[in-house]
């Protein structure tokens, strides 16, 4: 079966990168897959998969994603009752807590419940920028298949402070530990970038598109 891959464009996120791994990845391993980048609900309504970049602030990105009409109405339809896959990337996993606290307080879509805060990383620079590990707490998971330990890329100031650990795939340390990686049911959210993570993040986006 073909999958329809929907990139959603709502003005803030890497989106070029994104869509050249995703057919990169199909490419390679022979998935027939259409990759698109979208900014029509008409799209999100047709699509197998989702993918929701996200960079920036957290308000920007809400913003950006409500000012298109029906789009959040038609992704809480697709994602939430007809249970298609989900991925969140960086700000678009944060998009998925209840609330932020980036420069004040800021609803978030609420589908897994956590709230947005900021790192607390004694004297360490932010953003937490470059490579590093996810530890997996969690391997019950499709995306990951068993694997323990990866590096990834990150850059982000804030990180999602998850309220069930069951919704909690990995962790990364930065100061102190801290939720990189969620998922619950068809939703997936990862706080590092997989279009930048090398081999290891074109394996997870195998490993989503197979979903």
């Amino acid at each position: 079966m073909n999958k329809n891959v929907a990139i959603i464009d709502y003005g803030l996120g890497n989106i070029l990168s994104a869509q050249q791994s995703f057919l990169k990845v199909a490419n390679e391993n022979n998935l027939k897959a259409n990759v698109i980048i979208t900014n029509k609900p008409a799209d999100i309504a047709e699509s197998t998969h989702i993918v929701l970049p996200g960079q920036g602030a957290f308000e920007s990105c809400m913003k950006g994603l409500s000012s298109i009409p029906r789009m959040i109405n038609e992704l809480t339809k697709s994602v939430i009752i007809n249970k298609i896959p989900f991925l969140g990337i960086c700000v678009g996993m944060q998009l998925l807590a209840n609330i932020s606290y980036e420069n004040g307080e800021h609803k978030g879509l609420g589908w897994i419940e956590g709230q947005i805060k900021k790192l607390s990383v004694n004297n360490l620079k932010l953003p937490h920028m470059g490579w590093n590990e996810v530890k997996i707490i969690n391997d019950n998971n499709k995306l990951i298949e068993g694997k323990k330990l990866n590096d990834y890329y990150f850059v982000h100031s804030y990180f999602f402070d998850c309220k069930h650990n069951k919704n909690i795939i990995g962790t990364t340390n930065y100061g102190k530990d801290f939720t990189s990686f969620v998922s619950k049911e068809n939703i997936y959210g990862v706080q590092f970038h997989p279009e930048k993570s090398s081999k290891q993040g074109l394996e997870l986006i195998k490993n989503f598109l197979k979903l």
